[in-house]
This record gives C-alpha cells, sequence and structure tokens, in this order.
C-alpha cells in the first residue's frame, strides 16, 4: 500500500504517475496550466525560442499582460508587444488583452481555468494563490516556464508540509488578509521555507473562497512553496459554472505525516497590520500609536476582489478621503470593476475623493499608479511592505485588510474599522 500523502503529495503522485511520493524526493511532473504576465513572459519567449517552434498545448498557457499594463513607458509597451505577438503565432487560446484583462490571480480563478488537484506554474511568486481551489501551484522563473510551455512537464523536489489547524469563527471587520498575517506573524517569513501550507481544521467552513484566495496568495510571504485548502462544499458553489473540465479534488490521509502544526482560532483575531519592512511584523491595528499616512492601496492579487471592495465601501460610505491622503482603489477585473459599478461602490469610492484604476498590479511592486516618493507612508492591501517595494527605499508600507485601509484613508492615519463604521 502506499504511504499516507498529504493533499500535495498526492497531487504530485498523480502527475508524475507514480504510487506514492515523499519529501524530498526529485520527480518531473505533468502540468495543468503555465501562467505568464508582462514582465515574466518575454524572457521566457526568447529561452523557449531556443529549444522549440511549438507550445505543448494551446489550451493550456495563460498570458496575461498585467504589471505595467496600461503600458506606463515605451519599455513596457515593448514587453507588451512580445507577449501579444506569441499569443497570437502560437494560437493561445487564454491571452487577456487589456480591456479583457484582469489582474492574474484574480483572473484565473475568476474565468475558472484553475481546478481542484491540478498542478499550475506559473513565472509569478504568487500563483500559489491556486491552491484556495485545491491545486497544488506555485511560482517558477522565466527559464522554467520557457520549458515548460515547450514540453508540458516539469521537475520539483516535494515539499514537506506543515499543517495548519483553523479553529472558531472570524469576527466583523477581519478577513483572510488579517488569518494569514497573523500567520506569518506566528512563523516567520521563512517559516514555511520549501514547505506545504496544509490549511484543515473546522474553521475552514467559515471562511469564504475571497479568504482562502487571500491566504494561500501570501503562503510565498512565509517562504511556502505552496499553500492549499482541502476541497468542500464552498469550493464546489465557487467552482460551479466557472470550471468547464474535469478535475479530480485530493483529500489528505488522515495519518499523512507533517513536520509541525500551527493552530489558529480565528475567534481571538482581530484587525491587524504588517509594519515595514517585513509582511511578519504583525501588531493588532488597535495597538497602533497614531501614524500618520499618505497613500492607501485598495486592490492587488491579493484583496482585489467584489468581497473585498464591498468591504472598504461600507466604511468609506458617508464619509470624505482624509485631505492628506491620496486613496487609489483597484477592481481585480474587468468584471470586479463592472460589479464594483452596477453596485454603487465605484460611486461611493469616487465621491469620497478615491480614484478608481483599471485592473493593475501598478503600485503594488513600484511600477506605476501609486508610486510613493521618500519619507512617504502607505497602507495597503498588497503582499509585500519590503523597502523600497512601492517606491523610494525611504518610504514605508503598512499591509493590512480593505476594512483597515479603508477606515484610515477617512482617518487620515492607520486605523481601525470600528473607528469609522
Amino acid at each position: 500500500m502506499a504511504r499516507p500523502m498529504t493533499m500535495t503529495e498526492k497531487i504530485f503522485a498523480a502527475h508524475a504517475g507514480l504510487p506514492e511520493v515523499q519529501p524530498g524526493q526529485l520527480i518531473e511532473a505533468k502540468l495543468d496550466l503555465v501562467l505568464g504576465n508582462d514582465i515574466t513572459t518575454p524572457p521566457a519567449i526568447k529561452e523557449f525560442e531556443q529549444i522549440s517552434d511549438k507550445v505543448f498545448d494551446k489550451d493550456k498557457i495563460a498570458l496575461v499582460p498585467d504589471h505595467f499594463t496600461p503600458n506606463k513607458d515605451i519599455k513596457s509597451a515593448e514587453m507588451a508587444k512580445t507577449m501579444r505577438e506569441f499569443a497570437r503565432k502560437h494560437n493561445i487560446t487564454h491571452y487577456f488583452e487589456v480591456g479583457r484583462m484582469g489582474i492574474e490571480h484574480v483572473l484565473l480563478p475568476e474565468q475558472g481555468l484553475v481546478a481542484p488537484g491540478e498542478i499550475i506554474i506559473g513565472a509569478d511568486s504568487h500563483t500559489c494563490t491556486y491552491g484556495a481551489v485545491g491545486a497544488f501551484a506555485t511560482g517558477v522563473g522565466s527559464t522554467d516556464m520557457a520549458c515548460a510551455m515547450a514540453t508540458g512537464e516539469t521537475w520539483f523536489k516535494v515539499p514537506a508540509s506543515i499543517k495548519v489547524e483553523l479553529t472558531g469563527k472570524l469576527a466583523k471587520w477581519v478577513s483572510g488578509k488579517d488569518v494569514v498575517l497573523k500567520l506569518i506573524g506566528m512563523i516567520g517569513v521563512d517559516g514555511a521555507r520549501y514547505q506545504s501550507l496544509e490549511f484543515a481544521g473546522e474553521g475552514i467552513a467559515s471562511l469564504t473562497m475571497t479568504d482562502r484566495l487571500t491566504i494561500a496568495n501570501m503562503a510565498i510571504e512565509a517562504g511556502a512553496k505552496n499553500g492549499i485548502f482541502p476541497v468542500d462544499a464552498i469550493t464546489r458553489q465557487y467552482l460551479d459554472g466557472r470550471v468547464k473540465k474535469p478535475y479530480t479534488p485530493v483529500a489528505a490521509d488522515p495519518d499523512a505525516e507533517y513536520v509541525r502544526t500551527v493552530t489558529i482560532n480565528l475567534s481571538e483575531l482581530t484587525p491587524v497590520v504588517a509594519l515595514p519592512h517585513l509582511p511578519e511584523n504583525v501588531r493588532p491595528v488597535s495597538d497602533m500609536a497614531p501614524t500618520p499616512i499618505h497613500q492607501v492601496v485598495i486592490g492587488s492579487c491579493t484583496n482585489g476582489r467584489i468581497e473585498d471592495l464591498a468591504q472598504a465601501a461600507a466604511i468609506i460610505d458617508g464619509h470624505q478621503v482624509h485631505e492628506d491622503v491620496r486613496a487609489i482603489i483597484i477592481p481585480g477585473s474587468q468584471d470586479v470593476y463592472l460589479e464594483a459599478v452596477k453596485l454603487g461602490y465605484v460611486e461611493i469610492f469616487v465621491k469620497a475623493g478615491a480614484v478608481v484604476s483599471t485592473p493593475t498590479c501598478g503600485p503594488c511592486l513600484g511600477g506605476h499608479m501609486g508610486i510613493l516618493a521618500k519619507g512617504e507612508r502607505a497602507v495597503a492591501t498588497t503582499n509585500r511592505n519590503f523597502r523600497g517595494r512601492m517606491g523610494h527605499v525611504d518610504s514605508e508600507v503598512y499591509l493590512a485588510g480593505p476594512a483597515v485601509a479603508a477606515a484610515s484613508a477617512v482617518l487620515g492615519r492607520i486605523a481601525g474599522p470600528e473607528e469609522v463604521a
């Protein structure tokens, strides 16, 4: 009989054609989807063209221009052009042009391109987002992407797994962002280095898919190879009508081996913020001294979904953005944008004095649409607050969920939602 296995181990075994795998083992596995964006795809194309003239499967490659788009300068326009022409040359099914695109890790689950039991790699570190639907998903470099586009396979070292046991239920204004920041604060930014974070426990049932996507998205910020959730009724409801292909969910064996177990009682969590310059510098918002800010960004692949905008709108409604603050709202996809218009959220934001952007990764990586100057301080629902991440090396980024970000925009300082709502 095969050894008891975790979710990640079962997915690897199935895709490698093996009865079992174990941590540390090197395998070659077939891929269900290969992802690239406008920054990582052009160098991948250069490498691809040295080894092949044909992609392995035009339906299993997704190309999304989202980082420097709409193009901010000539160089970014040339990079997007390279990807666009490659997509046309190889008839790539899932190429998403400006006007029909979104932030990649919001767009792909929304469009049903990722499913339980699959292996997905992407030339972007936050590809681990798709673990929310019970897939193994991880980021790779452009060279690995190139080889994967040619062969449909890649190699992995099977990671050991950490079980994250979730109990209880989230209180009002507490979201998946608070859960994952709490976890990173507990184990550190290298606490799960090249390991799988496998979420379990009765507390999962209280988490929305938006919560799960946010948590899986930031698994990489704890150093993890991937983060993965079991498939339950909430997952199936989300996938129903989105995913058109057959898929095979996996479940961890009851006696699967974990290197350790971390327990989080969701009922005890309060809104938190991660101070500069690491996501592990986590502190309850209620413990923060008055800290004035200059900018708020609500969006990104971490918190750019409609539920995120709904939470922000509920707090901002009836208020004005503080006169010293620039508030930037970025819907994660065209569908999210349209829904936000229909529900009146965009009107709330604009009337409050915020700007609403087209879907883009722009400010998260210090690219465009919200760069910080020397000495400026921002609250952002993004995923990284490294020195210089959003602009000048002497600027500061505080990570938080949409509720804290929205309250901070209104009060002009880092604030909890209960101070406004």
